[in-house]
């Protein structure tokens, strides 16, 4: 649920302002109801604005109420220069909405005072129609996600735990920049915190998440790369993280892992694989967004896109392109959350195509592989990235898709079959997205979220690249 602040913009003429009272309340009811009926808050401004003072008066009653999106609402002619002022008493996103009605011009109003906005920079964006209509209302509700999206970032803080990882300059972002643009704060945490932290672990309910996994996925012990000893570790560094995300107050995070974790101690693909999880062995819970690589900007898509949607977030390499098929192997060590594998409510619907398979030679520290494929279903694409400083986010509609049981293992054993794979066509040519994508990592969640990530862009600065 959004909250919703909504500013009524009139004439200001006094006896041209008394005399659309009516049409104006009128307007307001039925959009604060449509609103309301999509299971939002709406708070209205007591008054309606017709003079400067009330433009700025009633901007600040509405941004007393933090709301995540304010509404300037234009059933009438309204007189530009009151957009302004109130414009500038707003903080966060801004939306002008307009009626489409030949005798009473809110249209005009709103083009007027849109205008003026862009001829200071201001952002915002715009609606109009009868919002009874179920596609205006599609395309404010747009405005209203991406908002509440924007807004759950800001004073948000990140866990970035250990530094740049093998040299990954896309890995690592400008920490003044993401407080002036996203609102949100870099905590700096040494690796040494996840190890020092595993000993700590209850050693019942670390083995009690062992047995759990082994009774409902598939453990493949093999007695040197993974041990029971070894499960157990990753399952103690997964207590690590959350006792960090409970006492440094983490909204997401990133695990820098390698070479350092995964040479000498074990691979955090346990841990992120259950904290971007909505369970774990204890239970449901919420998804904490952790990016492996500690990759930041990776993470904040990450965190866009759960905010979104709600759903669990897949990170990835973009590992492989199956040229025969049109198909890109999505694929990182323990990175994708074990929901993907069914996408079912159900853990243990997820587990059972799970596998726990002993690390590679990459990682000789070893532990357990998360190996999945990504069941079936649209989904949408997207990462941010940067040019020359400025932020970008490239975003393409695309599917998972899965085949037959020997064609699913054949194309997964061209890659590095242990680790969580998603087989995906992408609605854009491959040359163009390698021509243009601007990292190595890539990130999803199943459905159409296009149109609110082009808002979220809007409302963040962002450029929105459409692949």
């Amino acid at each position: 649920m959004a909250r919703i602040g909504l500013l009524n913009m009139s004439d200001g003429r006094d006896y041209v302002a008394r005399d659309l009272v009516e049409h104006i309340d009128q307007a307001t009811a039925t959009l604060a109801q449509e609103l309301r009926r999509a299971g939002h808050e709406v708070v209205v401004a007591p008054e309606i604005v017709w003079t400067n003072e009330l433009a700025t008066s009633q901007a600040r009653w509405v941004a007393d109420r933090r709301p995540d999106l304010t509404v300037f609402n234009y059933a009438v002619w309204a007189f530009p220069h009151f957009t302004m002022l109130a414009a500038e008493a707003t903080t966060g996103p801004l939306l002008l909405m307009a009626n489409i009605d030949p005798a009473q011009p809110g249209m005009v109003g709103m083009l007027a005072g849109g205008g003026a906005l862009d001829q200071i920079g201001r952002r915002h964006s715009r609606a109009w129609g009868d919002i009874t209509d179920p596609a205006v209302l599609g395309r404010v509700l747009t405005q209203v996600r991406a908002a509440r999206a924007v807004q759950g970032l800001r004073g948000s803080t990140f866990g970035r735990i250990g530094g740049r990882p093998m040299g990954m300059n896309t890995a690592v972002a400008n920490t003044d920049q993401w407080m002036r643009q996203f609102g949100v704060d870099v905590e700096e945490i040494d690796q040494w915190e996840i190890v020092r932290r595993s000993d700590n672990a209850d050693s019942t309910r670390v083995k009690q998440a062992r047995e759990w996994l082994e009774r409902h996925g598939n453990v493949h012990y093999d007695g040197r790369q993974l041990t029971p000893e070894l499960f157990e570790r990753q399952i103690r560094a997964y207590y690590a993280m959350r006792e960090l995300i409970d006492e440094w107050n983490l909204d997401f995070s990133g695990i820098k892992g390698q070479p350092e974790l995964t040479t000498h101690f074990c691979t955090m693909d346990v841990a992120e694989a259950f904290l971007n999880d909505p369970y774990d062995w204890e239970g449901r819970k919420e998804t904490h967004v952790c990016a492996t690589e500690a990759d930041m900007d990776g993470a904040l898509t990450m965190q866009i896109l759960k905010l979104l949607s709600g759903d669990p977030v897949l990170f990835a390499d973009v590992r492989h392109y199956h040229a025969d098929r049109d198909v890109w192997d999505l694929c990182n060590s323990g990175q994708h959350a074990t929901w993907y594998a069914a996408r079912s409510d159900d853990p243990a619907e997820n587990l059972a195509r799970t596998h726990f398979y002993p690390e590679v030679f990459f990682f000789p520290a070893g532990g357990a592989s998360v190996h999945h494929l990504a069941a079936p279903g649209e989904a949408t694409f997207a990462r941010l990235t940067r040019r020359e400083g400025r932020y970008r986010m490239h975003v393409a509609r695309g599917a998972f898709e899965l085949y037959d049981d020997a064609t699913n293992e054949a194309m997964a054993r061209q890659s590095t079959f242990e680790w969580p794979h998603a087989f995906t066509r992408l609605h854009t040519p491959a040359t163009t997205f390698l021509e243009r994508f601007g990292a190595n990592h890539i990130h999803a969640v199943p459905g159409d979220h296009l149109a609110e990530l082009q808002a979220v862009c809007l409302q963040l600065d962002v450029d929105f690249e459409a692949l």
